[in-house]
């Protein structure tokens, strides 16, 4: 008998082991990936590891089936793909509040300078790297970021644990575009490390897990003990679920999203309507008979504009009747829709349920027939007084069919001199923009556009002749130097130029990032700290004289060996392998073997040695 059950257990555990095997062929991000047999067998040894002990897999199953569908939600938002979720279990295994040993934080292990970078809050009462939706913006941000040196996810993965430079310096032949790739096992480990996350995981974190979380959009100074009271739900068992709020208070300089635990069916939980974020569908139906919404807040068709919860008006309906059924104040209804007691509703038109931003989510709306500019402020949930100041108007109506309108910064006042806009031309982020030049084949037509280009405008200035110019003529202004390669089929091809400036400094102009400014000259973020000693939680000013070059001499003078000159670098806080690497014009590889390194950690004061011919 024992032996018969000794054979059943072990059967059972090697069925259980056979059911994550790694394919020969898997996708990811819309690349067909071929697995060869060596990789094979180190991704399995990976895939096995996770999967050997049925406990903390379940544990690992049951967090993913969590938080997968914020996560899923806010990289279809980011256009990001959603192969992308099963790093995260690899990056932190899901908690909150895990830390590397290089100080990295939270479920994505953001660093304390890259989350800042990425628009995160990091400092004693916030840090947004504990809190799933905000850090799971940041990574889908960094990983287009990234992607749009390589366009190639593949390398947009590795980059998110080496650095874009990083991949750069250790790729020799870049895959840019492609769509079907080969997995060896020269593979970089990063990579095939989460494979084997995606391939452990991927079909066991389907269906609804035990415990689901809710959204809250918290835009007020609130306590979180407070809207544990507002939920119906526990302190501490809220408290757990939102880390990121380190003293249990949260301010109000930006809109904070809470995450309301629910467990199993939810009965009790009550949430007010207009505090619900866009939560995943999944979510919202497993708990959407169990909310005790008023039937007056959740009857009509809702959506959100610009982060504003809005209601669809039905026929009939008037301002009185409508602010009812919204279950809002009148006097507040009216305001927020630019609108008085006694206008007409119009039917199918979304009214606001709070107040409009003073910037859209978009950067440029064209006007059509019979639009006014109530209707565009009303469609992009944008003030009807910034309306008119970013398009330098005087009246409501000064607006035409096929004109362009600006919604979340000022019109240059030479902008219709430089070049009639009849139209925008918005590159999407999920398409592949083309950087290469063919000068054979360019014919760049006369009606020359503006052209928006990772959210940063070109404006195309024609040159004088019209017939058939030499592409070079064609000058382009804007913060990057660009000239347009052609315009066929629709598809805009531009290559970036090299500009005449001065690349000892910059001097900050109005609207400029540190990441923009590092981004021009082809430089990181944290040289530019490091050189000119910089407070990232300060930012830059206006007028600042930013050093593009390191003037610190080498650490220690060279010694010559024979023809090799070996360099001793002194490792400061600010420092990283690609930094270091950069400094001293070699490759990654080269420092680490020079310095036997395993892997891509740096120690501050640590001695590294840099030869060079």
């Amino acid at each position: 008998m024992r032996i018969f059950f000794a054979l059943f257990f072990a059967t059972v555990y090697t069925v259980a082991a056979q059911t994550h095997q790694v394919p020969h062929k898997m996708q990811f991000g819309g690349i067909t990936l071929t697995i060869r047999d060596d990789a094979r067998k180190e991704i399995q040894k990976d895939v096995d590891a996770l999967t050997q002990s049925p406990r903390h897999h379940n544990i690992k199953v049951e967090r993913a089936k969590t938080y997968f569908p914020i996560i899923e939600k806010v990289f279809e938002e980011e256009r990001v793909p959603d192969d992308f979720k099963y790093l995260v279990l690899q990056e932190s295994a899901l908690i909150a509040d895990a830390v590397s040993t290089s100080n990295a934080v939270g479920f994505w292990q953001f660093k304390d300078f890259t989350a800042i970078e990425m628009g995160l809050r990091v400092d004693k009462e916030i840090d947004e790297r504990l809190n799933i939706v905000s850090s799971s913006r940041a990574a889908a941000r960094y990983f287009k970021k990234n992607n749009f040196y390589f366009n190639n996810w593949i390398y947009a993965l590795q980059a998110y644990q080496m650095g874009a430079g990083g991949v750069l310096k250790s790729v020799k032949e870049h895959q840019n575009g492609v769509k079907h790739m080969e997995i060896t096992s020269s593979t970089y480990w990063y990579v095939k490390k989460f494979l084997a996350h995606k391939i452990a995981f991927e079909e066991d974190v389907k269906g609804p897990g035990q415990i689901r979380v809710l959204s809250y959009e918290n835009r007020n100074k609130k306590e979180l003990s407070d809207i544990a009271k507002e939920v119906s739900v526990d302190a501490g068992e809220l408290a757990q679920y939102n880390k990121w709020a380190k003293k249990g208070n949260i301010p109000d300089d930006r809109v904070y999203t809470v995450m309301i635990p629910v467990v199993g069916e939810g009965k009790g939980i009550t949430i007010p309507d207009e505090a619900i974020a866009r939560a995943p569908q999944s979510s919202a139906a497993a708990i959407k008979g169990d909310l005790k919404l008023s039937a007056a807040k959740t009857s009509g068709s809702r959506t959100k504009i610009n982060g504003i919860v809005a209601i669809k008006a039905t026929t009939n309906e008037t301002p009185p009747n409508l602010a009812s059924r919204a279950g809002v104040d009148l006097s507040s209804f009216v305001k927020w829709n630019d609108i008085s007691i006694s206008d007409r509703i119009i039917p199918e038109q979304y009214y606001l349920l709070g107040k409009k931003r003073v910037r859209a989510s978009e950067a440029y709306h064209k006007v059509s027939a019979g639009e006014n500019l109530w209707m565009v402020s009303q469609r992009y949930g944008v003030q009807l007084k910034k309306l008119k100041k970013f398009n330098r108007m005087k009246h409501d109506n000064d607006i035409t069919p096929g004109s362009t309108l600006w919604l979340s910064s000022t019109k240059p006042k030479d902008s219709d001199k430089v070049v009639a806009i009849s139209e925008v031309v918005q590159v999407d982020n999920a398409q592949t923009f083309s950087w290469a030049v063919n000068p054979a084949e360019t014919q760049p037509t006369v009606s020359v556009k503006p052209i928006v280009v990772d959210t940063q405008e070109l404006e195309v200035v024609p040159p004088p002749s019209k017939q058939k110019d030499s592409i070079q003529n064609i000058q382009v202004k804007g913060s990057t130097p660009t000239v347009l390669d052609s315009v066929k089929n629709n598809k805009v091809e531009v290559v970036v130029l090299e500009e005449k400036i001065d690349k000892t400094q910059h001097v900050v102009q109005t609207g400029e990032t540190l990441y923009g400014i590092a981004r021009r000259y082809s430089l990181s973020v944290m040289d530019l700290v490091t050189w000119n000693n910089l407070n990232l939680q300060e930012g830059i000013k206006v007028g600042q004289v930013i050093k593009l070059i390191d003037n610190q001499p080498v650490d220690k003078t060279p010694t010559v060996s024979g023809q090799v000159i070996e360099t001793e670098h002194l490792v400061k806080s600010t420092d990283t392998l690609y930094s270091v690497a950069r400094k001293y014009n070699v490759t990654i590889q080269e420092v680490m073997e020079w310095n036997d390194k395993k892997d891509f950690a740096l120690s501050v004061g640590e001695k590294l040695k840099i030869k060079s011919k």
